[in-house]
């Protein structure tokens, strides 16, 4: 038997139904794994338990999956020691004296959110502290500030490289049925894939837009002339309390370099060990005897396609945890105490994630394993299905983009979404393609623009949903009325949503992102050029 028919779309129809109704992750995808593991079980609630014990131990007892975790992990307390310094506030000072107008303030949030890429909630709380003091001067609305950190932060997260976002989606994608059949590393698949991100980049657009043409409309316009002609930077009366201030830690050691440090190291070392540790495997005594022999027989650029991301990442987490425990403790920052306990409650901080990845590894296990593997082999059910019924490959990714979208904004998480939709969805876009006799470019063109339909409706979710944790935060930084905050963004991120339908639903006709982008593109235009004349505030 390759798998149990219809039965198999239990676990995940019902993590997605009970993340709409419980607004829970964690449990949803628990419930998900234990219908799964059932079904497989044959109904014995009692075996049905030990099973999924078992799996959810297996799913850390990978040795990629294992140093994904651990990256994670460390990636928090990272965050955690960065926290406890008072660079950003230094950083914000040193901003602060060049700075002159309400654009170049704006432009600069923007920047800083670019350059705080290793995770999201550290953006949002970073650069509100950072800037809250800059564009309260220059009379930009909190509501302002709130979205432009929003809109650098999963935005941001899920086009870097090197961040806890991206290395989740690569772990999902290497594990997803049909991947294998690409030819290409999980590294390169990110790589090649963001510029059918579609989403995400044209936030980041719109961020620049806004900033320097002054167009805004709805809500925002709103609250941007409020703030601009009576100093009220956001709206008591109609939206309530501003959120509570950043706690901030003052330094006056603190120095603007401080905060770049850690996260120049970070890159560097990432830079450096993603093709070190192609060339270190391929040290085996024999054919190859030394390092210098394995850099000299494989090219730069093939050892970067070839790394191992999970080694490379994790090494490189290691080493600038390392570097920058010293570094702090040299500068005298932080005591041995102080930097202890911050990378202790950075590394907590990321165990609500840590569990979600870890149910996100095992749901996948048991969806599209063989039955003969203790799994339900809904990926060759749905392959079977969706190519025996001539679906139209055409239409998948705007399809996905949408359910992707409805799931996150619904649910307030981009990691659940992608990680539930991707095992699903990658094996019907590479049984579709080959169907259609796709092969090579053709075949990984079609697989990178449905998966980053799914990683682009995931981010739009985690950017406008009000239950979002950095929609939420976002509020937070720019000490912004959250209900302000969800308000005035709420009409740019559907308008980017919008723009992203059209083009993955024009870029699926015919497999290409450019066509995509200039249909993406062309409604933007279109939107920025009326939108503010039609929508009133």
């Amino acid at each position: 038997m390759e798998h149990f028919g219809a039965w198999g779309l239990i676990p995940p129809l019902l993590t997605i139904t009970l993340a709409f109704i419980t607004k829970d992750v964690i449990i949803s995808l628990f419930l998900g794994i234990l219908s799964g593991v059932l079904i497989v079980a044959g109904g014995n609630p009692a075996i049905a338990l030990i099973n999924t014990t078992d799996l959810l131990a297996g799913a850390l007892n990978d040795a990629w999956n294992i140093r994904i975790f651990l990256f994670c992990a460390l990636l928090g307390g990272l965050v955690g020691m960065l926290s406890r310094t008072g660079a950003s506030g230094s950083l914000g000072i040193w901003a602060s004296r060049r700075l002159k107008t309400a654009k170049s303030a704006q432009i600069t949030a923007w920047f800083f959110g670019l350059l705080i890429f290793i995770d999201d909630y550290f953006n949002s709380l970073t650069v509100g502290t950072i800037m809250r003091p800059i564009t309260d001067k220059q009379k930009v609305s909190r509501a302002k500030l709130a979205y432009i950190l929003d809109s650098t932060a999963a935005p941001v997260c899920i086009i870097a490289p090197i961040s806890s976002w991206v290395v989740t989606v690569m772990s999902v994608v290497k594990g997803s049925e049909g991947f294998a059949d690409l030819g290409i590393s999980e590294f390169e698949f990110f790589i090649r894939s963001i510029p059918y991100n579609l989403y995400a980049l044209l936030t980041l657009l719109m961020v620049v837009v806004i900033a320097l043409t002054r167009r805004d409309f709805g809500p925002m316009a709103a609250s941007e002339r409020l703030a601009r002609q009576t100093g009220r930077l956001f709206n008591a009366d109609k939206y309530g309390a501003a959120s509570g201030d950043v706690p901030h830690v003052e330094n006056p050691r603190a120095r603007p370099m401080d905060m770049l440090f850690p996260i120049l190291t970070l890159i560097a070392t990432a830079l450096v060990f993603f093709p070190l540790t192609t060339w270190m495997g391929a040290v085996d005594g024999e054919s190859v005897s030394s390092l210098g022999q394995a850099m000299a027989s494989i090219p730069l650029g093939q050892a970067f396609n070839d790394t191992d991301a999970s080694v490379a990442l994790l090494y490189s987490a290691v080493f600038t945890i390392v570097i920058t425990y010293v570094y702090y403790l040299a500068r005298r920052l932080l005591t041995i105490k102080t930097a202890s306990e911050s990378l202790k409650d950075g590394i907590g901080s990321m165990v609500p994630a840590l569990v979600i990845l870890t149910m996100a590894w095992t749901i996948g296990s048991v969806i599209k394993s063989a039955p003969a593997d203790g799994g339900l082999g809904l990926a060759s059910y749905l392959s079977d299905v969706v190519v025996g019924g001539g679906f139209p490959i055409w239409l998948l990714p705007a399809i996905v983009f949408a359910l992707s979208a409805i799931i996150s904004f619904s649910t307030g998480t981009s990691w659940g979404t992608f990680t539930i939709m991707i095992p699903i969805v990658m094996p019907i876009v590479v049984a579709l393609a080959e169907a259609r006799g796709l092969t090579g470019g053709a075949l990984i063109n079609a697989s990178m623009i449905c998966i980053a339909a799914v990683l682009s409706g995931a981010v739009f979710g985690d950017h406008a949903s009000p239950i979002s944790d950095t929609t939420i935060l976002s509020s937070t930084g720019a000490g912004c009325p959250h209900l302000e905050h969800v308000a005035t963004q709420m009409p740019y991120a559907v308008f980017i949503a919008i723009c992203s339908l059209v083009g993955f639903f024009v870029g699926g006709l015919v497999l290409n992102d450019l066509a995509g982008w200039i249909a993406a593109l062309a409604v933007f235009v279109l939107g920025m050029l009326f939108l503010p004349r039609i929508v009133k505030e």
